[in-house]
């Protein structure tokens, strides 16, 4: 009799087992037909959008893919990579993309790598840190001990949205996480006292250069630095003017005569190659290549965030209904 229900037991573990092979197995064979089907196609890369735009939402897609939630965040991604890898994506195409790593990240919680991923090229390359910061938030709930994760929420709140405070917040629980970078408490504890400064900003700036290992991201970090260089110069410059004029109750009539003055030792060399200007009329010092001064360093009454909210979720076509 105990032998009976032993190998009754055994067999039904069997069948269990081979139930979901067999369901894994279908749902291998169900995205190699997708994938055939959109290689089919004409332009590739859009029918590769369209097929993102068409997943069913996390919750919905988790329990069919029967047990196997972290291979099937792996296809995903993989099919996710070759849209990310696209030069020139428009705004609908990255806001698909925000849909398909909520898929990705729901169905495997703790792929921390999509989580940063998705977060750069939603915030630097889609220029839209709503949906950059619902998918980090989304990262730091579900894996707490990663450090990377809410340190790109204090870039992304500091230098996209012109948020230094919460952006040093962010900093500083980044600081006391494990494994964290050594440089991490000095770089909190500088954004919390001098939040909003050209020197703080390089110092950050220089941190995400650190942990960037991707050629097009390192040419938008370094960029960025140029463009902050010019604000820390203009600083000098202005100071500079201000002392110049109190002393000799005039506003000089170059930025040469500062030199000639002895309010600055030498004129800095602008990083984009073009030349600092001053206004003689207003004592006001500009940049020729990058006239627009750089938001993140003023101060603001209120809020500036110009980024459409995401409330309610985006709703995406429903084909699978």
């Amino acid at each position: 009799m105990a032998v009976s229900i032993a190998l009754h037991h055994r067999s039904a573990s069997i069948v269990n087992q081979c139930l979901l092979g067999m369901g894994g197995i279908l749902l291998l064979a169900c995205l190699g037909w997708l994938q055939g089907e959109i290689d089919r196609r004409q332009d590739r890369t859009v029918v590769q959008i369209e097929g993102l735009a068409q997943l069913p939402q996390g919750e919905y897609l988790k329990p069919a893919v029967l047990g196997y939630h972290h291979l099937g965040a792996d296809l995903l991604w993989l099919r996710l990579v070759q849209v990310i890898g696209k030069k020139g994506n428009s705004a609908d195409e990255y806001e698909w993309m925000y849909h398909a790593l909520d898929v990705i990240t729901t169905l495997d919680p703790q792929y921390a790598y999509a989580y940063y991923a998705g977060g750069v090229t939603l915030g630097d390359l889609a220029n839209r840190p709503d949906l950059s910061i619902r998918l980090l938030e989304k990262g730091v709930k579900a894996n707490p001990e990663v450090w990377n994760i809410p340190f790109l929420l204090g870039y992304n709140y500091y230098f996209l949205l012109g948020d230094p405070a919460k952006g040093a917040e962010y900093i500083m629980k980044a600081a006391s996480l494990p494994d964290g970078p050594v440089y991490l408490p000095g770089l909190a504890t500088r954004l919390a006292a001098e939040a909003g400064s050209p020197g703080t900003a390089l110092a950050f700036l220089e941190a995400r250069l650190r942990e960037t290992q991707d050629s097009e991201m390192r040419e938008v970090l370094a960029n960025r630095m140029k463009e902050v260089i010019i604000e820390r110069d203009l600083f000098i410059l202005e100071r500079a003017v201000e002392a110049y004029r109190t002393q000799r109750r005039t506003l000089p009539a170059t930025l040469t005569d500062l030199v000639t003055a002895g309010a600055i030792s030498s004129l800095p060399q602008e990083p984009f190659g073009g030349d600092y200007r001053l206004d003689p009329k207003t004592g006001s010092v500009s940049s020729s290549t990058h006239p627009e001064r750089l938001r993140t360093f003023f101060k603001r009454p209120q809020p500036t965030y110009s980024f459409p909210k995401v409330q309610p979720s985006y709703s995406f076509p429903r084909t699978w209904e």
